[in-house]
């Protein structure tokens, strides 16, 4: 394995200090959850060894949110990086070919390219949408083609797909034998409604999911996978024995009781993700220098400079958070260039996010190219 680290954490603001933020915009969560929140008393918790695949009854809810699906079907991770973690490292070796979607979260392509793994990118584009068109991954299909991965709603444009896309994706895959990853980190933000759960449509698709993003709960590091394929599921469960043995019991107990909150927590987190969806929208209509795809799930958003307008992109970045203290994801962290920018409309307060918003429009305005 070739490790390099990824921009995306080398630069995280959790790495810059959030002391030095006072506009964060980089975060692609709702906002941070407290323990006291969750009202979980864990003075009487046992901390022993837990069940290697993962909490029983968390993975039986789990499951519920999938027709067909069984608790022996979920295996519960560090987070869904943890996730994807395993599911590259047991399905490619160097020189496997796979499929994957660009712009994505950094794990799912640097994974495989520290394996040494034959990469084919399908590129996702501004002009087209960010649409995943199942036709451009079929075409990019081989037959030396072990794994197809994509993520919906996507991380960074935040843009999902129709059901008969996912469907057509699926089918493809299955009738030439080749495994699918859908990283559904996002799915319960869909803002038109969840899709199905990938891993019920066939054993050969695994789905990925977490708590980090949608309910706010990154630092209890729970995610899971699923897939019908219990052959699949034992190996990676064997992955993960030799790399945690099993997930930590605490952080699987708060994990069971965020979930069975859900129903009470949704509502109001969708309504907040709205709030933020209006401002950012309002702020692109009032600024001519940016433009953008309109998210139609998730927290995020992959805006950028419109490519006519002449910007000093080190110059801005750098005013952004030297001069106004505000923080974005930049293009390079997703492999595009830094006139593109993710911004997360779900974790700072309103008051923030407006203010955030301005200042990205006033670095832009104090970087702009001079020309005689």
């Amino acid at each position: 394995m070739r490790y390099r680290r990824m921009p995306i954490e080398a630069e995280s603001p959790e790495e810059f200090g959030y002391d030095r933020i006072r506009c964060n915009l980089a975060e692609s969560s709702v906002a941070d959850a407290s323990l006291a929140l969750l009202g979980t008393d864990l003075g009487d918790l046992l901390l022993q060894y837990g069940d290697h695949r993962g909490l029983p009854a968390l993975r039986e809810h789990i499951a519920s949110d999938g027709p067909g699906l069984k608790a022996h079907d979920v295996l519960v991770t560090a987070g869904a990086a943890g996730a994807l973690f395993l599911i590259a490292t047991t399905l490619l070796q160097e020189g496997d070919h796979l499929v994957v979607v660009r712009p994505n979260y950094a794990t799912n392509i640097e994974t495989p390219r520290a394996i040494g793994a034959d990469i084919a990118f399908v590129d996702l584009t501004f002009e087209e949408g960010w649409r995943i068109d199942p036709a451009r991954i079929a075409a990019a299909v081989t037959d030396r083609t072990r794994l197809v991965s994509i993520t919906v709603p996507h991380n960074p444009t935040g843009r999902g797909m129709p059901e008969a896309d996912l469907r057509a994706i699926v089918a493809d895959c299955e009738a030439r034998g080749v495994r699918l990853l859908v990283d559904e980190t996002y799915r319960e933000m869909a803002f038109g409604g969840p899709l199905p759960v990938a891993a019920t449509l066939s054993e050969l698709a695994i789905s990925v999911s977490s708590l980090s993003k949608t309910y706010g709960l990154p630092g209890i590091r729970t995610g899971w996978l699923a897939s019908r394929d219990a052959d699949l599921v034992e190996r990676l469960l064997a992955a993960k024995e030799q790399v945690s043995i099993t997930g930590s019991i605490v952080d699987e107990t708060i994990a069971l009781r965020a979930r069975r909150m859900r129903d009470a927590w949704l509502p109001g987190i969708m309504a907040g993700i709205a709030e933020g969806l209006a401002l950012v929208r309002a702020w692109v209509a009032s600024d001519e220098l940016v433009e953008w795809v309109e998210p139609d799930g998730g927290v995020v958003c992959f805006p950028r400079i419109r490519p006519d307008v002449e910007v000093d992109l080190d110059l801005f970045h750098r005013v952004l958070v030297e001069e106004y203290a505000t923080v974005v994801g930049p293009g390079h962290w997703f492999e595009r260039p830094d006139s593109y920018m993710r911004i997360g409309y779900g974790w700072p307060t309103r008051e923030r996010l407006v203010e955030g918003l301005g200042n990205v429009s006033a670095a832009i305005r104090r970087s702009l190219v001079q020309t005689r």
